[in-house]
């Protein structure tokens, strides 16, 4: 059965009736309908729900196409015969047709325990589509605790939607550290008074973490590490970027993490159990561990994110991670958010180059390209920490950064 609706409520209505009645559910975010053949046939869809008439996609061996609508309208269905049903999730940052993650309700919802409790005036939100893993694990969340939860809309600006979430008095909201600094950077974050921020999907480091206490002071912020095929690993609640290195190496623990190589590695009853289709990449290794891909470092008793395995930035056969640049960047007091990325160079193969965008209550014209002062802090600062070849060549002042649907930074 493929999920493939328009809107994210239909979405969400469609997956509690389903769990149990159909033997596989495929969960197609809004943005990847261009897809929808494509996963289809290789999922091997017989049935689609969907909240509008799909003639053009041309789905072929489909036999049923259920309409659904937001209207609520009991039905008494025979949940005679039941089946463990497959959760199939698409994977973000690959091009093409995505990797299809195979999941149970059993594994989304491992790592879910009561934030609130039932009746405890618990609101949930998120900036994720709930068709994605970290949206989804927020509905699983809000569902299972008996909460309320307001949904997101692509349609709809970062503004329009804090204002919406503040109406409905949102106590509990997630979303990506970049749905998180374009939030801040909206004078509607005022809007909401939240008991509990949540970040997850990218590297979380110390500056957002800072501005998100300060500014919602009476909320706890908390971040986690999520991956779609490796599940949640762990979320972290004392405030600071990375986590304990106490969290590593513990045998018959819930969730088995290890370092190798450099790269993180789990190994829990909620990873995915593998990728869907013949001949796919596995996604465990002999004993059980997936790795994530996502690299760290060892500092005194914590571990950080320093970036992916596959984004790295090859300087004359030197390694640059984007995201550890980023985060000497986004350090500056005149700094919102920041993106890394390479440039071709015929000597070194890539230069290092910088696009930021600067807070809205910095001093006029401090984001002008002849402000070289500022260029210059930023600089001096990536200078006195990184090393010579990690620094930018080029910095460019950018009104806006582009977030994937996915709700992290586009990278190219």
């Amino acid at each position: 059965m493929l999920v493939a609706t328009r809107d994210q409520l239909t979405a969400a209505l469609a997956l509690t009736e389903l769990d149990g009645i159909a033997r596989r559910l495929v969960l197609c975010p809004g943005d990847l309908r261009e897809l929808l053949p494509a996963v289809a046939s290789a999922a091997e869809v017989d049935a689609v729900v969907s909240d509008e008439a799909l003639p053009d996609l041309k789905i072929s061996g489909i036999r049923c196409l259920v309409t659904c609508s937001p209207k609520l309208t009991r039905v008494d269905s025979d949940r005679s015969e039941s089946h463990q049903t497959e959760w199939i999730l698409l994977t973000s940052g690959t091009t093409g047709v995505p990797k299809m993650a195979v999941h149970t309700l059993s594994s989304l919802t491992g790592a879910i325990k009561g934030v609130g409790q039932r009746g405890d005036s618990v609101v949930w939100s998120t900036f994720y589509d709930i068709r994605r893993y970290g949206g989804l694990q927020i509905f699983l969340r809000a569902l299972l605790d008996g909460a309320s939860l307001v949904l997101s809309s692509a349609d709809e600006s970062t503004g329009d939607f804090l204002t919406r979430a503040g109406v409905h008095a949102v106590t509990h909201i997630s979303g990506t550290p970049s749905h998180w600094r374009r939030a801040l950077m909206s004078p509607a974050a005022h809007r909401i008074t939240p008991r509990y921020v949540r970040l997850s999907g990218e590297i979380v480091d110390q500056v957002i973490l800072d501005s998100l206490r300060a500014f919602y002071p009476n909320a706890s912020i908390v971040h986690a590490f999520a991956s779609t095929e490796a599940g949640v690993g762990f979320d972290v609640r004392d405030c600071l970027a990375g986590f304990p290195a106490s969290f590593v190496g513990q045998r018959g623990a819930d969730v088995e993490m290890k370092i190798e190589d450099g790269s993180l590695r789990i190994r829990s009853s909620r990873t995915a159990a593998g990728y869907l289709g013949d001949g796919a990449d596995a996604l465990a290794d002999a004993d059980g561990f997936v790795n994530t891909r996502d690299m760290v470092e060892l500092r005194d008793d914590r571990y950080y994110f320093i970036g992916r395995k596959d984004g790295i930035i090859n300087v004359g056969g030197l390694k640059v991670h984007p995201e550890e640049v980023e985060a000497i960047i986004n350090r500056h007091p005149s700094v919102q958010m920041s993106l890394v990325s390479g440039r071709k160079s015929p000597i070194t193969g890539a230069l290092v180059v910088a696009d930021v965008v600067v807070r809205s209550d910095s001093p006029p014209g401090i984001a002008n390209d002849g402000n070289q002062r500022l260029k210059g802090d930023i600089l001096e600062s990536c200078r006195r920490t990184l090393a010579p070849y990690k620094v930018p060549t080029l910095i460019r002042f950018v009104s806006s950064l582009e977030v994937a649907p996915s709700g992290k930074l586009a990278r190219l």
